[in-house]
């Protein structure tokens, strides 16, 4: 069920990539797979497994050669590597190259014209001892991006751009025949078209104006083309969705499990217009309960290659800005047809089990079903009827909370680990301008809905892996969450130690139960928010693969993504391979659902950028409101050039710059995570507290600018 109390075996990803850096650094060294197993601490038979595949693979990669039979060597001619820019704000790049521990560092001129995001290869230099790799970029593969927003200064030859993304540290050079309708100051979208060798600026034009700098929709804008979200479905899509029909025939009820007579609801934010899950409930004799995890049938109406699904994997989710929604499906789908709306036949694909008062679980099936929801419950609805043990649906929702809190508790038990990270929300005037911002609190009501949606995550992963006797035939989409990183873990435990917090990183368990340990003793602490942070960051990122591994954070040995499909491709996916296995049909290209799972993967990240610069846009904006006020606030950060400050109010984050500790001269000591004054001594450290007064807030570059209230 959960993880054991041992340490997780290494996944296939990890010893592949321990495998490579082992080679990476001996040569010209020659062993067999025994060798390698014993330097790499593979000591169980899985791992030794794994690792020869590795082996074999990276065999017909040209990564390693056998010169002696069963003795393996890296080739040493290869001196070229692929992977991906990160740009820096000072112009140089670190290259991330699958399989590498380090990171390839490029000095700025050596990136021939490499911009952020891109593919290249790399030219690897020879690499000394105790130095970080480095190279320069040979070849650009593949361009992450030819069009940029930003604002446009115009003389009266020329124009440049001044590029919003940080990363973008050149400007574009633009003729002034390419300028079309901007103007000054303008803020524009531009598109390279073409950077001319020994020529240190690209040159673009002006495809689109948005408008001018500081307005809502001139900036919701810049951000949606910053983050090239797309903004209408192509005619061929909304053509698709138009022709589906609303009708459910009697022929597509009869294949199906029929709940509609079944006490059945949703749990939704007070303003969601989908809802794609929904909970029935069904008191069974000795204390059993059948409950139902009904997830809107999405990929009956969505059918592979056509032009809605293509269009929905490029999406690959819905993107929630702070002001809209960038549906992944258009409107008749994720609000109407595929929306479990309150009393309206819908179809569903549903985990249905039946459990005892404990939470264990007598029965489970899968499977196509039509229900009906009696009831659409705003979270705060709910929550009131589980506090006042009265209302619609009380005795159902008692019941379910119950089992919610044993569910809960026995993933802790077995390793989960409890982030409760702030999340904030505006309420914006009708203009769109911020007039209140406010952190959203998550009770019981939420969490329920959150304990039955891991369930049927868990319960359809479980089910797959172990209904499939060849996996290399029976892929599927699987969440996967590996260990922390252990270098990162170790420094947050320097910060956590100032807080009086130790982490035990002996095993994953020691790490998990000292993590919820500090969560449980910072609660209503001024560090909390700064220490969880923090500790994310330590997490390694989840992905979709159909490489089954587990999911460290959630303590799960089966994890995947199925309650959402109305806004989440990769959990669609396992709608249509749940139904082809259970129809007891062949092969699945893996290939495809890999390729699908990397498209996935991709789109969340992207749509994650662009909420976390919508909502950091609205907190500058809602700050220029309140220039000169002071506000109480936790150091979140320090670094050589400034102190960052999250405000505990508004949870708004601002800089006092370097430059405006005017009473001494500060350094900035790494070690320590502190900046201390040479003359007077006085220190700024991590997670300290500090009164702060607002200076500026630039909406341009979305920041916000302190110093110390006097």
């Amino acid at each position: 069920m959960g993880r054991k109390p041992k340490d997780t075996l290494k996944s296939k990803r990890a010893i592949k990539s321990s495998l490579i850096n082992f080679f990476r650094d001996h040569p010209n060294q020659g062993m067999n797979y025994k060798q390698i197993a014993a330097k790499l601490g593979l000591n169980s038979h899985n791992e030794r497994d794994t690792l020869i595949k590795c082996i074999n693979e990276l065999l017909v990669d040209g990564i390693l050669e056998e010169p002696d039979r069963g003795k393996y060597q890296k080739v040493v001619s290869t001196q070229y590597v692929e992977g991906t820019v990160d740009m820096t704000k000072s112009g140089s790049a670190y290259i991330l190259v699958d399989g590498m521990e380090e990171d390839v560092y490029i000095p700025p001129s050596k990136l021939n014209t490499a911009l952020h995001g891109d593919t290249v290869k790399v030219l690897l230099y020879a690499k000394k001892k105790n130095q970080r790799p480095e190279g320069e970029v040979a070849e650009i593969l593949k361009r992450k991006r030819m069009e940029f927003t930003g604002v446009i200064q115009v003389s009266e030859k020329f124009a440049f751009l001044v590029a919003d993304s940080k990363r973008m540290v050149l400007d574009i050079f633009i003729p002034i025949s390419k300028i079309g309708e901007a103007t000054d100051g303008d803020k524009v979208l531009v598109r390279i078209l073409e950077w001319p060798a020994n020529v240190k600026n690209p040159i673009g034009k002006v495809i689109k104006v948005l408008g001018r700098p500081g307005e809502h929709n001139t900036e919701m804008n810049a951000i949606i083309a910053e983050f090239e979200l797309p903004e209408e479905f192509p005619y061929e899509v909304e053509k698709e969705s138009r022709e589906i029909s609303e009708l459910i025939s009697e022929e597509e009820i009869e294949k199906r499990w029929d709940f509609r007579g079944i006490p059945t609801f949703t749990i939704d934010p007070a303003d969601a217009k989908d809802f794609d899950d929904a909970l029935s409930f069904k008191k069974l004799p000795d204390d059993l309960f059948e409950i139902g995890v009904h997830i809107a049938d999405v990929s009956h109406y969505v059918k592979e290659n056509t032009e809605l699904d293509k269009e929905a994997l490029l999406r690959g989710t819905s993107v929630y800005l702070v002001d809209r929604v960038i549906p992944m499906l258009p409107e008749k789908l994720s609000n109407n047809l595929c929306s479990l709306r309150p009393d309206e036949d819908k179809l569903c694909f549903s985990v249905v089990v039946v459990m005892d008062k404990s939470a264990k679980i007598q029965k489970e099936w899968y499977g196509r079903t039509v229900i009906r929801s009696q009831k659409r419950f705003a979270y705060e609805e709910a929550q009131e009827v589980l506090e006042q043990g009265t209302g619609p649906y009380a005795e159902e929702l008692l019941t379910l909370n119950k089992l919610a809190h044993i569910l809960r508790k026995r993933r802790f038990e077995e390793g989960a680990i409890s982030f409760e990270t702030e999340e904030v929300k505006f309420i914006l005037d009708e203009n769109g301008k911020p007039i209140s911002v406010f952190k959203k609190v998550r009770k019981d009501a939420h969490k329920l809905i959150e304990d039955f949606m891991l369930l049927a995550n868990r319960k359809v992963a479980e089910f797959i892996f172990k209904k499939n006797t060849d996996l290399n035939q029976k892929p599927f989409v699987y969440r996967v969450h590996e260990s922390p990183n252990l270098e990162k873990l170790l420094s947050f435990g320097k910060i956590a130690n100032q807080f009086g917090y130790k982490i035990n990183t002996n095993s994953d368990r020691d790490i998990a139960k000292s993590l919820n340990w500090l969560i449980s003793k910072s609660e209503g602490k001024p560090e909390q928010n700064m220490l969880q942070s923090l500790a994310i960051r330590t997490m390694s990122k989840a992905f979709y693969t159909t490489e089954k591994s587990s999911h460290y954070g959630l303590a799960f040995d089966y994890y995947t993504h199925f309650t959402s499909p109305i806004r989440r491709y990769p959990d669609i996916i396992p709608h249509r391979l749940l139904a082809h296995y259970l129809a007891g049909k062949g092969n699945v290209n893996q290939a495809i659902i890999e390729a699908q799972c990397k498209q996935s993967s991709d789109m969340e990240i992207r749509a994650a950028e662009a909420e976390r610069a919508s909502i950091k846009y609205k907190q500058v904006e809602f700050m220029r409101e309140h220039i000169n006020e002071e506000f109480e606030g936790i150091i979140s950060g320090v670094t050589e050039w400034g102190i960052y400050v999250e405000m505990l109010e508004n949870k708004c984050e601002g800089m006092i710059r370097m430059s405006e500790l005017s009473d001494d001269r500060y350094v900035f000591d790494e070690e320590h995570y502190l900046i201390r004054g040479i003359n007077r001594g006085k220190v700024f450290q991590l997670g300290n507290m500090i009164r702060v007064r607002v200076i500026a807030a630039n909406l341009q570059d979305r920041t916000i600018d302190l110093d110390v209230a006097k």
